[in-house]
């Protein structure tokens, strides 16, 4: 099987390496699929899902200056087969959800389309939107 990769990838400046490292491995499930040094850079994936991870330094791509928590104003929306795992892994770690898990369904038009889904901050405040797609179904005739 030929190795996929996606044609756009977030790359994330982290605080901490390590820690973004642990993280996004033991707590989320991430596997790695490149790693260097100088700086400190992982190339990560899980399923379809690939992000990147790089230490800040400053010979880095800084735009400005950077305050906790990072990434204001974006989410990173990862769509996994099944949330389970990950929500044990999660209660495992005692990791603190920024929004519980709930089932939402959103207007696509004529149909509705669903999802199940969990918001949690990485240890640079990062927002990750992780979510489990429910299929779709008809709207109500009231809704129409």
């Amino acid at each position: 099987m030929e190795e996929y990769w996606n044609p756009m990838v977030p790359e994330l400046s982290v605080s901490n390496f390590e820690v973004s490292l642990a993280f996004y491995v033991d707590v989320l499930g991430f596997s790695v699929r490149i790693k260097r040094e100088n700086p400190d850079f992982v190339y990560l994936e899980q399923e379809q899902v690939q992000i990147m991870l790089e230490q800040i330094t400053d010979e880095g791509w800084v735009t400005g200056e950077l305050i906790a928590p990072l990434g204001r104003g974006v989410n990173f929306q990862i769509e996994l087969k099944d949330l389970e795992p990950l929500i044990q892994r999660l209660q495992h770690f005692k990791v603190k959800l920024f929004r519980e898990l709930k089932e939402t369904w959103y207007d696509i038009g004529e149909k509705l389309s669903g999802e199940r889904e969990l918001l949690v901050q990485d240890p640079d405040g990062y927002l990750l939107r992780f979510t489990q797609h429910l299929g779709e179904k008809p709207k109500d005739i009231g809704e129409l």
